[in-house]
Formats: structure tokens, sequence, C-alpha cells
């Protein structure tokens, strides 16, 4: 019989039915288990018993090398690693202990300079940042005369420095240990010079001049949180022409205000970079002509090139100030037609020495001359110089059509070097010599983060080469980069005396409003040295000043004097310039007792001069066209017609611009008006108009930055 089973068994065995499963064997089966595991618990059977499973310790591998099983070497390997690591870390470990905890040193002799009370002693804190030079090495940096000298409350020189016993145990006694501002720094990691901690935080050294650490204990370093948000100047290491505010001045004895238009907009660049980086800029890097014709204004501009501009004015309440008025004049250069073309001979001057070897120098350079190389057609011609450790012409005149060369050309560039020399200027004017264009535009653009050892080492000698080529119909633009060596000074001279404009390129966005949505008016000039000339009719203003404009200042005779060298409009520009005018009977300054006839009605509107004029001033603009040697004048009345009793009533641009003038002032901190950060911020809000650049909103929110690092 066989024992193999076949379908049908298979069949028989599906047929059978599965018995119900019994509940009594599963409570069972649960009860037995519990008594199991309740017994283990209390008995040491668990400890005793082998292994369920795996080899014994003795029989497990121990070792990568099979003639080594047994050994105990895979088992120690972690314990031994964890070791190392931790005799590694301790003497690091003790070393930061030591010098941040504060705990008492050991006792030991620092030998300090005798001082003579009752002189309050005041440490110098140590530099914080090191100067760059031109070949990337770092050197200490200056020591200023505030961190030299630290004068105490009553005046008197503090000159003894606080002594910190030394943190280290290794160090050998007697040495000089380190300031205790030093350290603070390096903990805050504050960039500027940290404020003196408070006197009764310091250690007094005996009369002796040895001071045992058991006659008193160190003064904890500051810690990150105790390190407050700058409110006052920051040193930044750039370097401005310093001047001093436009003063209040009277029309009964001084009624001639004679400047130099100003179309540059480096300074706004820079004090808002400062501001977003958490710096309040210094008072000179304030300039508020620039700050205000930062931004583009609707004036209504001229109709033909023949009158290159046109004035635009206005008189509002000033909303600083309820005693005084803003007389605002705002002029508009003529746009030329798109079908016009004008030809160009640019050469690209490009400092390529070793501080330039940042982000925000040479690698943003190299993309806003990519910008401006993408707007230029075929009548335009480039050419590219640099100076450094590799001076020298990087591109030969080029056709902007090759702009696959011109862009490697620039690509190729790299920083390195000192500026030892080259005489990169004299290079630059060649090319632009030799390829100059008649009618055209014929242009240097010296691009630097502020070395402009260009190959002429003497200032005054620079400049007079920069205004014999001015002479000669070459010009010269300025483009600054960067921070810690911007020499704005000499950057403002150079473009002033090159009749080009100095801009200050602090972003990707500002290279793209410099030299695309503003380069025609940047390269193309429409009128050269224009001057304005205001004559205040004394019946009516007593007071006024200038705001702003105080490099730009001329005197009286030198707006007829056409030898006299002023300021040039672009295409398209826009250029604004403030009085603030007192009324007659409002003024600041007594009248003179012996002086002319008085107003009957001081409180009038309008008074009567001799001439039978109810002018409040009279403008005078002087300019010469492109090329030529004479000068032409322009004169325009002020009336009364242009007087707004209610600033809401006056333009957007007029009220817009009166707030940048007010912000300007009070981050320079200025004598004459004050607003509050809220005044200003509401005041520029409602003149936003329609903004389509976005630059109002922007200065609106740079408000606010400004408050909170200046309250």
């Amino acid at each position: 019989m066989s024992n193999e089973m076949n379908d049908d068994d298979f069949a028989a065995l599906r047929r059978i039915e599965v018995p119900e499963p019994s509940a009594a064997a599963r409570q069972r089966a649960f009860a037995a288990s519990m008594t199991a595991f309740e017994a283990a618990k209390t008995s040491d059977v668990k400890k005793s018993a082998p292994a369920t499973q795996g080899s014994g310790w003795g029989a497990r591998l121990k070792s990568i090398v099979s003639q080594m099983k047994g050994q105990w070497i895979m088992d120690t390997r972690i314990p031994l690693g964890t070791a190392v690591v931790a005799l590694l870390l301790l003497p690091l470990g003790y070393q930061l202990y030591s010098t941040t905890a504060m705990t008492r040193p050991d006792l030991k002799q620092v030998v300090v300079p005798p001082v003579t009370p009752p002189q309050q002693q005041v440490e110098v804190a140590a530099p914080k940042e090191a100067a760059k030079t031109d070949d990337g090495v770092s050197k200490p940096a200056p020591v200023t005369p505030q961190q030299a000298q630290a004068k105490d409350v009553s005046g008197a020189v503090a000159q003894q420095p606080v002594v910190a016993p030394e943190p280290r145990p290794e160090l050998a006694l007697g040495r000089e240990a380190a300031p205790v501002d030093a350290l603070a720094d390096q903990v805050a990691g504050n960039a500027a010079t940290a404020a003196a901690p408070s006197a009764d935080l310091r250690m007094q050294a005996p009369a002796g001049g040895i001071m045992m650490e058991s006659d008193s204990f160190a003064a904890p370093a500051p810690m990150p949180s105790m390190t407050v948000a700058p409110t006052a100047t920051m040193p930044s290491g750039d370097e401005f022409a310093h001047f001093e505010e436009s003063p209040l001045k009277v029309v009964a004895t001084d009624p001639v205000s004679t400047f130099s238009i100003d179309v540059d907009t480096a300074s706004y660049s820079y004090v808002r970079r400062m501001l977003e980086d958490g710096y309040v800029p210094e008072p000179d890097a304030v300039r508020l002509e620039e700050m205000i014709n930062y931004f583009p204004y609707n004036y209504a501009g001229p109709d033909s090139a023949g009158a290159p501009f046109k004035a635009s004015m206005g008189v509002i309440p000033t909303p600083w100030n309820p005693k005084t008025q803003l007389l605002e004049i705002g002029i508009k250069g003529y746009v030329p037609p798109v079908s016009e073309d004008k030809a160009s001979n640019l050469v690209f001057l490009i400092d390529t020495s070793g501080s330039m070897d940042e982000p925000d120098k040479l690698p943003l350079l190299k993309r806003a001359f990519a910008l401006l190389v993408d707007q230029l057609s075929g009548n335009d011609t480039v050419s590219i110089v640099v100076y450094a450790g590799s001076a020298g012409v990087v591109l030969e005149p080029t056709k902007a059509t090759d702009k696959t060369k011109i862009l490697a050309a620039l690509d190729n560039l790299s920083a390195g070097g000192s500026t030892a020399g080259a005489e990169g200027i004299d290079l630059a004017y060649q090319l632009a010599e030799q390829h100059k264009v008649d009618g055209g535009i014929n242009r240097v653009i010296l691009a630097t983060d502020g070395d402009f050892n260009v190959g002429i080492d003497d200032p005054a000698d620079l400049t007079t080469f920069i205004k014999s080529k001015r002479d000669e119909g070459i010009s010269l633009s300025v483009l600054g980069f960067g921070r810690g060596n911007l020499d704005d000074a000499t950057m403002q001279a150079l473009a002033q005396n090159g009749n080009g404009n100095a801009s200050y390129i602090s972003s990707f966005k500002e290279a793209q409003k410099v030299l695309v949505a503003e380069g025609g008016s940047t390269l193309q000039t429409i009128a050269q040295d224009v001057k304005l000339q205001v004559e205040f009719n004394p019946a009516v203003v007593s007071e006024y000043r200038l705001v702003g404009y105080e490099t730009r200042a001329l005197n009286r005779e030198d707006f007829n004097n056409d030898a006299v060298d002023a300021g040039d409009i672009g295409a398209g520009h826009t250029v604004t310039a403030i009085y603030e005018i007192t009324p007659v009977g409002a003024g600041l300054v007594d009248p003179l007792r012996y002086g002319s006839k008085p107003v009957t009605d001081p409180g009038a509107a309008v008074a009567t001069t001799d001439a039978g004029s109810q002018e409040i001033a009279f403008l005078k603009m002087r300019y010469k066209l492109p090329n030529e040697k004479v000068s032409q004048l322009i004169e325009q009345p002020v009336t009364p017609s242009v007087v707004y009793a209610d600033a809401a009533k006056a333009s957007d641009d007029m009220r817009f611009a009166a707030a940048v003038a007010a912000f300007g002032q009070k981050l320079k901190g200025s004598n004459y008006g004050d607003m509050s950060w809220e005044a200003i911020k509401a005041l520029a809000q409602g003149a936003r108009g329609t903004d389509e650049s976005g630059y109002r909103a922007e200065f609106v929110q740079l408000i606010d930055t400004a408050k909170l690092l200046k309250p």
C-alpha cells in the first residue's frame, strides 16, 4: 500500500472542519506564562543561567587578526579611542576654563607702574581690526587719539592702564597681562572700540607698583549679552573730507548765495550700507545734497538740447520749524530721443591691488562693468587698463559688439600685489586720446576701493593732470567699492576736476541703478560748469541757509567767471537744491539799529522792494554747452505764486525731498532743526508717490534702521 497521498486525500483533508479554539486551554497557557514570569523576577536563576544564544565571552572574536583570536583588541578599541580624545581635549578645556571662568587665579605678583591718585584708571581698548595692505597682508590698525588717551570726568588724562591677572598659570611671573577690554571685545565680536568698563569693576593697583592677587580680584570679562547696540559713530577706516555745516546768513548783509550743482550720489549709497550693516556713519560721510539727489524726481524738463535744463520751484512750510519755509529748486536735464545714439569711447581703469580681493570689491566690480557693457552699441568702444602688480593694458580698444572678448577680459582679472606702480592713469588717457571720438563721449571710468596710486603720487599733480585732460575733452568718473579703505575725499576731488561724477557701488542693485537705469546720465553730459546763484529780497526774507552743498560753495564773483569750474549735468539728470528761509519778522538775528529803512509791516507775506518788485528771490543759472568755452545765462524770479501755505497741497517730490533733508540732518547731528524719526517717516511715507523703482520705499525702511541705531 502506497504511503503517497493523492488528490482525493488532499480534498478529504480540506473537508475536515477545524475545531473551535478552547477558551479554557488559552486561559491555562496564559496563567502558566505569568507564573513563570513572576518566578524569574524574584529568583537568581536569570543571573546564573547561561546565555540563550550566541557564544560565550571567551569564545567571541576579539581581533581582526586571526592569529590573535581570544585576545582583547576588538573589545577595547572603542574605550581606548575615547581615552585618547579625552586626553587631547582636557588641556584645551582647562585653558578655556581658566581664561573665561570667574575664578580666583593663583597667587602671583603682577608688576604695574605706580599711579598718581586721584586719577581714575581708564584702559585703552586694543584695536579690533588690522588694516589690510594692498597685497592682502594684515598690519596693525593705527591707534586713534581717542584710543591713545582717555580722560576722566575731571578732564585729567589717565596714564595708568588696567592690568588684568594672567589667566594661564604656565605664563611666567611678571609678564604683562592683556587688557580687560581686549578680551571683552574678542568675546563680543564688536568691530568698534569697546566702551571702558565701569570703575567699580576695575582693579586698583596700590601706589607701590606691586599688586598681589590677594589685594584685589580680577574683573570678569563682559559677556556678549553685555554688549549694547552701537548708538554712536563707529570708526570705519574710510576717509572723508571734513566740512562745516552751511551757516545761517542774514539777507541784509549777505543776500546772495552761489554754488556749483552736484549730481553725485555716493553719500547716500554709502550711508545706506553703513546703516544696513548696523553702524551709524560718521558725520562727514553724510552730504545732504547727495542724499537728496540720489532719488529721481518728476520735474518738468526742457523741450530741446538748446536749453539743456529747466528749473521748477516751490515754497512750502518747513516740517521741522514752523517759523521758516523751504524754497526748493528742482532742475531736470534734457533727455535725448532713443534714436540718438551718440558714439562713446570708454576706458575702464581698474584697481587690481591685493585689497580688492573681497566679494564686494573686484568680483562685484566685474559684474557691474558687465552690466554697462551689455548696454553699449556698435558705436561704442571699450578699453581696459589695470594698475597694481598686474598693471598694463588688458584690453585694447574693442568694439562693444564683441561682448564675448570684453567680458572674457573682465573675467580674467584677479586681485593681487601692491600698487607700487604702474603708469595706469597715463595708459588710460593714452588709449582714450588715440581713439577719441569727435562730438562723442570720451571718458575714463576709474574703479577702486580707495587706492589712487595710479602712477602719479602727488595729489596736486594728479589733479592738475586730470584737469588738463578734461580741457582736452576727456572726462573722468569714479566708482568706489567696498569698505575699510575707501578714500572718499580723493574720489570726490578727482570726479569734480574730471567733469565726471562719483558713485559708490555698494551692491549689485546699486550697480544696476548707476550703470543701467542711469547709464545715459552717467556717461552723456548735456551741460558743463553749471552754477546757481540766488539773490534774496531783504523786504521779504530776513535769513536763509543752503541745505547741503558745503563742498560746492562758490564766491559771488565766481558766478560770472567762466574759468571757474563747476558741476556737470548728464542726460535726464535731476538736481534739487533746498534753502531754509525765514520771513521778515521771524528771524533769529536782531535787526541793525543803524541799518536800512525797516519794513513797516513785518507780518506781510510779500513786501515791495525799491525796484517795485514783489519777488521772494531771483534765480540765475549759468552753464556751458559741451565743448564750448563761453557760458550762457538763464534767469527766473521766485514769486508768491509758487508758495504753498499747506505742504499737503505741494507735490510729492517737494515733500519727499524735505523728508530726505530732515533725515540727513538728524543723522549727522545738524545744528538747525530736528524732527522725530516717526515724523520723518510719516512725511516720507505720505510722499512716496508712484515709486516705480522702489527707492522711496527702501528709504522709509532705512528710517526705521536709523531709529534703532541712533535713538
